[in-house]
């Protein structure tokens, strides 16, 4: 088989090229710079940007298969650029697809597409999409989410959404990182009670349902459908992030903030930065309060039964890996 993989220099898209490597697929990678650690396993660098459709279709000549895992990640930011990059760019990727004659799409999604900002305890794939969406990261994911199963079974295409929640592991530059960093300076605080249950997914748990999908996906079976996928086994978020922060020598988070009144605060300072025009994602949003202080976690049965799907790296040894990747990079900055 031969793979694309567009942003496979990224935290995702990096353990699903090196899982492809190992089983001896042929793999390219679409993104901005080069990987050259990447090049040296074996994978075909192309630059190019998923918002230009030359690029994106030059990427695809020749691939029997495409992983989409680039995306804009945040809470906040210019929805413009959000669905440049999110939305057109995923529609690029489809309609390449048709013209290079690629038979397989896996597009990596995100369970925030139907978070409707209350407790979402083992719901499963039947969820709507919320009437109206908190941050645009969100939105445009559900957009191009549903885009992505529309075109399926057309032109010869078949395509799936992969919904991993929370995906962390060593090389993670994103939610672990910003977890220790705003614990480090001491701006991190609990919202709500504490007791909230979530989701996480180990990278390579979440990479392996990439490829799993990929193998399993046929026209009666996988495509056309999105899947939740997780590490099978929630966690009390707060006791899970003072277990990281004291395996990585951080002070735990002791303090509190109640949830409404994060919630309150949120809004006013989403307000106050509108009115400046500021970009940098503020402390606290309405979107941040209630994914901090409530329940979700998702029923992953769907998954299990249609392409096999099951973690391979257990939580515990999961967050022990993460934790001595992180160990020597926060006492380096301390």
């Amino acid at each position: 088989m031969k793979a694309l993989v567009t942003g496979g220099g990224g935290f995702l898209g990096r353990a699903i090229v090196e899982m492809l490597l190992n089983r001896s697929t042929r793999v390219r990678i679409l993104s901005r710079k080069r990987y050259p650690i990447l090049e040296a396993l074996g994978a075909e660098g192309m630059q190019g940007d998923i918002r230009n459709a030359d690029d994106i279709s030059k990427a695809c000549m020749g691939m029997d298969a495409v992983f989409h895992t680039a995306a804009l990640p945040g809470i906040w930011g210019n929805i413009e650029t959000y669905h440049a990059i999110n939305v057109i760019g995923t529609l690029n990727v489809i309609e390449a697809c048709r013209r290079r004659g690629v038979g397989k799409l896996v597009y990596t999604s995100s369970p925030s597409v139907v978070f409707d900002m209350k407790d979402e305890n083992n719901v499963d794939e039947k969820t709507p999409y919320p009437a109206q969406f908190f941050n645009p990261y969100s939105q445009t994911k559900a957009v191009a989410e549903q885009e992505v199963l529309k075109a399926s079974g057309r032109d010869g295409l078949l395509a799936c959404a992969i919904r991993p929640h929370l995906i962390y592991g060593p090389r993670d530059n994103h939610l672990v990182p910003r977890v220790i960093e705003r614990a480090t300076r001491g701006k991190l605080r609990i919202v709500g009670k504490g007791q909230n249950k979530v989701d996480l997914t180990f990278v390579e748990n979440a990479a392996r349902a990439h490829l799993l999908a990929c193998d399993a996906m046929s026209a009666n079976r996988v495509a056309g459908k999105a899947y939740f996928v997780s590490d099978d086994r929630p966690v009390v978020l707060w006791k899970w992030i003072n277990d990281l922060l004291s395996g990585v020598g951080v002070p735990k988070v002791s303090k509190s903030i109640n949830a409404g009144l994060a919630y309150g605060l949120g809004a006013t300072i989403e307000q106050i930065y509108h009115i400046l025009g500021k970009e940098e994602e503020p402390p606290m949003t309405r979107f941040l309060a209630r994914a901090l202080s409530c329940s979700h976690y998702y029923n992953i049965g769907n998954a299990k039964r249609d392409f096999s799907y099951k973690p391979v790296i257990d939580p515990d040894e999961a967050l022990q890996r993460t934790i001595e990747f992180f160990k020597g990079k926060t006492a380096a900055h301390q």
